[in-house]
C-alpha cells in the first residue's frame, strides 16, 4: 500500500511539472493515471478538473471540481478555481459564493479579491468589484492583473481618469500587457483622445497579434475619424481571429454601406438574414433599418442584442409605486441633446409642454460641445441635468430619486446610447420615441409612439411595445429658421438648366435597388441631374462609379458639403423633388426638405423606418407623393419631373398646406403628446399594466 502511495505521489510530481510546463495532454494522461489506483484522489481531480477548464470543457471541469470538493472541503486554492469555472459558465453569484469561500479559509488570498472582483462586474455591482480589487491590490502590491481589472471597473463607472491611471500602473509593472495597452486605448476613446487610443490599440496588437478586441477597438476608432477603408480591413482581421464575434458582421457591413461599398451586397445581406433566424448574435438593430424591410427580421434582431447585453437587470430593487404628483414627471434621456437631428426635430416640445401640468427634466448622457442649439434646449427644461459622468446606476438612482414617471428615450439603439439604465429601470414608465425606428425587442420598455400609418395595428405582434398612437408620429420644430440667401445653381455647382433631384440622406441609407432605380429615372429625364450629400470622399468616388456601372455619366451626380443648418434648409430651394431612400426613410431631412418647399416623393416599406416619410406626407397632406411599389415611384418621379404643371400644383399645395396642416403644428403635436403622456400615466395610477393607447385629433 504504502509503495502505492509513494508512486502516487511521484506520479503527481510529475504531472504538476508538466502541468505547468503548458503539456496539458501529458500531465491529463498522468492525473487519469492516479485516478485509476485512487479513484478519490483529491488533487488529481482537482487539476484535471483545471486542465478540463483550461481547455474550455466547463462542464467537466465542474464535475471533477464537485467531486474534489467532496473529498477535501478545506482548500482555499479549489474554491478559488471552481469560482473561475462558473465564471465562464456566466453563473456569476454562484462564482461570487465560491470565492468567498476561497477567502473564508485564507483572508489574504490576493487572485481570490481580483477573481471576486470579476464576478461583481458582471453582476453589475462595480463600486463592490473596485473594493475587492483594492484588496487584491493591498495584499499584493505588484499584481498587475488586479489594477487591469480595477481600471476596467472604473471604465465601466465612467471614471475615465481612475480606469487610465490604473492601466499605466499595470503597463508601469507589466510592459508587456497587452490587455492593459487595449483597456487603456477604451478609456481614452472614451476621453475623445483617438489618436492615443489608437496607439494603444496598434502596441497592443503588437504584443498579441492574435488579439481580435484589439482589432476590433482599433477598428471603432477608425471608423470614428472616418478612416473607413482602414476601419474594415481591421474589422476583416478580428472576424478573421474570431468568426463569431458579436455583432460585427453588421457592424462591417454599416461601414461599407457609409462609403456606398457594394461589393458583395446580396451575399452579405443574405448572410445576417440567414444568421439572424439562427439567433445568431450578428446583427446589430440599428444596422438592420437600412438593409433589410422585414419585421420579423427587425424585431428578432433586437431581440437577439438584448437578451445578449440588455437583458432586465436585478442589481437594483424594483420601483416601488409613486405616489400621485401634482405634476406628471417626464424625464427625457439622450445623448444628442446636440447639433443633431433629434434635438433639430424636438426642441420646440420642450419649450411648449404645459407646465401646469409638466415637470420636464433632460438627462443628457453624452459629452457634447456648447452650440446655439444646445444654450436653447437647457433653456427649455425645469432641469437639465448632464450625466455623461455618472454610472450607470448612479443615473438610475439619481432618476428614482426625483420620481420620474415617465422616462422617454429619445436614443434607443444609436451611437452613445446608454440602454442599460433602462434595463435596470430610470422610472415606472419607459418609452421609446424618435431615435431609433423600430420596436426595442425589451420587455422593460413599455410603450413606442407611432400612428396608424407608421404601424398599422395588424402589425403590432411585430412589436414588443405596446404601441401609442398619436394622430402624426414626428414632431417638427416651427420655428426653425431658414436663412434669406437665395443660393444659385451656379455657386452650388449645378447646371443652369435642367431638372434636379435631390437627396440628402446619410450614405448608408442608399441602398444598391434605390440607387438602380434613381439612375433609370435619370435616364428617363433628359438633362437631369441628382444632388446628394457626400460625407466622405470614398462615398462620392465609389456612387460616381456604380453610375457609371449603370449606364449614367458620373458628372450627372453632384455632391452638397456640410452647411450651417439655416444655409442648409435654404439649400433645399435649389432642387425640384427629393427622392426617399428604402427601406430606411428620410425623416429630419423629409420634414427640412417639406418645410423649405420642395415635394419628397417617397416609396412605403413594411417596417417602421421604411413608412415615416409617407407618414410625413399624410400628416401635411400631401398623399399624391406616396407610392408602394418601385414601378411606381420610377414613374411617378419621372412624371413630376417632366409635367412642370402637375409639379407647380404640387408645390403650391405644399405651400398652403405647411402652415395649415398638422405636421409643423407642434402647439397641436405637444397637446397630442401631453394626452398621451396623461393616459400612461393615469393607468399607472390606476394599477392597470401598460395598453395601447391611442389620442384623437
Amino acid at each position: 500500500m504504502k509503495k502505492t502511495l509513494n508512486s502516487a505521489d511521484e506520479l503527481l510530481q510529475k504531472a504538476i511539472l508538466l502541468h505547468q510546463q503548458g503539456q496539458l495532454s501529458e500531465a491529463q494522461r498522468l492525473y487519469e493515471k492516479i485516478l485509476q489506483n485512487q479513484p478519490k484522489h483529491f488533487d488529481a481531480l482537482h487539476y484535471l478538473g483545471v486542465i478540463a477548464y483550461q481547455t474550455g470543457n466547463h462542464l467537466t471541469a465542474i464535475e471533477l471540481m464537485n467531486q474534489a470538493i467532496k473529498i477535501k472541503q478545506t482548500i482555499p486554492s479549489i474554491y478559488s478555481n471552481y469560482g473561475n469555472v462558473l465564471l465562464k459558465l456566466e453563473q456569476y453569484e454562484a462564482a461570487l459564493a465560491s470565492y468567498d469561500q476561497a477567502i473564508a479559509l485564507k483572508s489574504d488570498y490576493a487572485e481570490a479579491y481580483n477573481n471576486r472582483g470579476q464576478a461583481l462586474e458582471e453582476l453589475k455591482q462595480f463600486n463592490e468589484a473596485l473594493a475587492s480589487y483594492d484588496q487584491a491590490i493591498a495584499l499584493k502590491s505588484d499584481y498587475a492583473n488586479a489594477y487591469n481589472n480595477r481600471g476596467n471597473a472604473f471604465l465601466k463607472l465612467k471614471h475615465y481618469n481612475g480606469a487610465l491611471a490604473s492601466y499605466n500602473k499595470t503597463i508601469s509593472l507589466k510592459p508587456d500587457h497587452g490587455e492593459a495597452y487595449n483597456n487603456r486605448g477604451l478609456a481614452l476613446q472614451e476621453l475623445k483622445q483617438f489618436d492615443a487610443a489608437l496607439a494603444n490599440y496598434s502596441q497592443a496588437i503588437k504584443l498579441k497579434p492574435d488579439y481580435p478586441e484589439a482589432y476590433y477597438n482599433r477598428g471603432t476608432v477608425l471608423q470614428k475619424l472616418k478612416q473607413f477603408d482602414t476601419a474594415i480591413e481591421n474589422y476583416d482581421k478580428a472576424l478573421a481571429l474570431k468568426p463569431d464575434y458579436k455583432f460585427l458582421p453588421s457592424i462591417r457591413m454599416h461601414i461599407k454601406m457609409q462609403i456606398c461599398d457594394w461589393s458583395h451586397f446580396s451575399d452579405e445581406v443574405n448572410q445576417l438574414t440567414t444568421l439572424i433566424q439562427q439567433h445568431k448574435k450578428s446583427s446589430l438593430p440599428f444596422e438592420m433599418l437600412s438593409l433589410i424591410d422585414s419585421l420579423s427580421l427587425h424585431r428578432k434582431a433586437a431581440e437577439i442584442y438584448v437578451e445578449d447585453r440588455y437583458s432586465i437587470s436585478l442589481a437594483l430593487p424594483e420601483i416601488q409605486k409613486y405616489p400621485r404628483h401634482k405634476k406628471i414627471r417626464i424625464g427625457y434621456y439622450s445623448a444628442d441633446f446636440k447639433e443633431h437631428p433629434v434635438s433639430f426635430l424636438t426642441a420646440e416640445l420642450y419649450e411648449l409642454h404645459d407646465r401646469n401640468k409638466f415637470e420636464i427634466v433632460a438627462f443628457s448622457l453624452g459629452h457634447v460641445p456648447q452650440s446655439s442649439i444646445r444654450l436653447r434646449l437647457e433653456a427649455a427644461f425645469d432641469k437639465f441635468i448632464d450625466v455623461s459622468n455618472r454610472s450607470d446606476k448612479d443615473l438610475v438612482l439619481l432618476s428614482r430619486h426625483l420620481e420620474i414617471d415617465i422616462a422617454v428615450d429619445l436614443g434607443g439603439f444609436t451611437e452613445s446610447n446608454r440602454h442599460e439604465i433602462f434595463s435596470l429601470r430610470v422610472a415606472p414608465l419607459q418609452v421609446s420615441y424618435l431615435g431609433f425606428l423600430g420596436t426595442m425587442g425589451a420587455e422593460y420598455i413599455d410603450y413606442l409612439i407611432a400612428d396608424k400609418t407608421i404601424v398599422p395595428q395588424q402589425n403590432q405582434h411585430y412589436y414588443s411595445e405596446k404601441m401609442v398612437y398619436l394622430p402624426s408620429y414626428q414632431v417638427n420644430d416651427s420655428k426653425r429658421d431658414i436663412a434669406d440667401r437665395p443660393f444659385t445653381r451656379e455657386e452650388l455647382g449645378l447646371p443652369e438648366h435642367g431638372f434636379v433631384f435631390c437627396c440628402f440622406n446619410n450614405n448608408y441609407k442608399i441602398t444598391p435597388k434605390t440607387f438602380d432605380g434613381w439612375m433609370r429615372i435619370l435616364q428617363r429625364v433628359n438633362n437631369s441631374v441628382l444632388f446628394l450629400y457626400a460625407d466622405h470622399e470614398t462615398a462620392e468616388k465609389n456612387l460616381k462609379k456604380e453610375a457609371i456601372k449603370r449606364g449614367v455619366e458620373p458628372s450627372r451626380l453632384f455632391f452638397g458639403k456640410k452647411l450651417p443648418r439655416p444655409d442648409y434648409l435654404a439649400r433645399y430651394r435649389v432642387a425640384d423633388l427629393f427622392l426617399d431612400t428604402l427601406p430606411y426613410n428620410a425623416g429630419t431631412t423629409a420634414s427640412d426638405a417639406l418645410w423649405a418647399g420642395l415635394p419628397v416623393l417617397t416609396c412605403m416599406g413594411e417596417t417602421f423606418a421604411s413608412r415615416v416619410a409617407t407618414s410625413l406626407l399624410t400628416a401635411i397632406d400631401l398623399p399624391e407623393l406616396i407610392t408602394t411599389s418601385q414601378a411606381d415611384y420610377e414613374a411617378l418621379a419621372v412624371k413630376l419631373a417632366t409635367h412642370p404643371d402637375q409639379l407647380k400644383t404640387l408645390k403650391q399645395k405644399l405651400q398652403t398646406n405647411r402652415l395649415t396642416k398638422p405636421l409643423f403644428n407642434t402647439p397641436l403635436f405637444t397637446q397630442h403628446i401631453e394626452n398621451a403622456y396623461t393616459q400612461m400615466y393615469e393607468r399607472y395610477q390606476a394599477d392597470l399594466p401598460p395598453d395601447h393607447i391611442y389620442v384623437e385629433n
